[in-house]
């Protein structure tokens, strides 16, 4: 295989991550826009839309898998930013693994939206991640940086929730569960972002190291 096509392969899967990110967010805002549009409207539609971590990190998956699909600099591209959006989306399929999927049973378009947000473009992303990106670069401190994304997110989430008595996921519910209860849940699932966070910077060195040494 030529050089010119070994350098259109990795491409061609980020586009595909990309397009798959895409598809799913798009469809869940249809249908999420459906429940909506009759009771709250369009703008709080919305933003009930994008209070979802499961939205922001696919949208981010999207974002940094068509970066590296043109081929820009910048941003989107940097091993940091690759790096924390294995967290997030990493973060995402696992909670909803664990934790969320046993709580209801999407079915037809709703499943196909679900499946695609809180599996397929995990699965797909850490297949990309794992095999067409360049390794070595992340340092552990970056697992620190990475944090300040999901605090924030957390705050977000309070502070709209206190304003109007809705939570994004069950377990962060303060109304029906709770500050105790909700502050033991957030400290797990920043457990969960450390864990995971320093998973990805062991995996990147490790492939790192391996990729120098052949």
């Amino acid at each position: 295989m030529s050089p010119a096509r070994l350098h259109i392969v990795p491409r061609t899967f980020s586009a595909l991550v990309g397009l798959l990110a895409l598809a799913a967010l798009v469809l869940q805002y249809v249908l999420i826009l459906r429940l909506t549009r009759d009771n709250v409207g369009v703008v709080l539609g919305t933003v009930r839309f994008v209070t979802y971590f499961t939205i922001l990190s696919n949208i981010a998956v999207a974002l940094v898998a068509f970066a590296a699909a043109k081929g820009q600099s910048g941003f989107f591209v940097q091993a940091h930013v690759r790096g924390a959006v294995a967290l997030y989306i990493g973060v995402t399929g696992s909670i909803y693994f664990f934790i969320l999927r046993h709580l209801w049973q999407p079915q037809g378009a709703q499943w196909w939206a679900d499946s695609g947000l809180h599996y397929a473009v995990p699965l797909a992303y850490w297949a990309w991640w794992l095999t067409c990106v360049p390794h070595g670069a992340l340092r552990w401190r970056d697992v620190t940086g990475w944090l300040l994304f999901p605090l924030v997110y957390v705050a977000w989430v309070f502070l709209r929730g206190a304003w109007v008595g809705e939570y994004p996921y069950p377990f962060i519910d303060v109304g029906q569960l709770g500050w105790t209860r909700v502050g033991i849940n957030a400290l797990g699932v920043m457990g969960v972002f450390i864990v995971l966070g320093l998973v990805v910077a062991g995996l990147d060195r490790a492939l790192g190291r391996r990729r120098a040494s052949l």
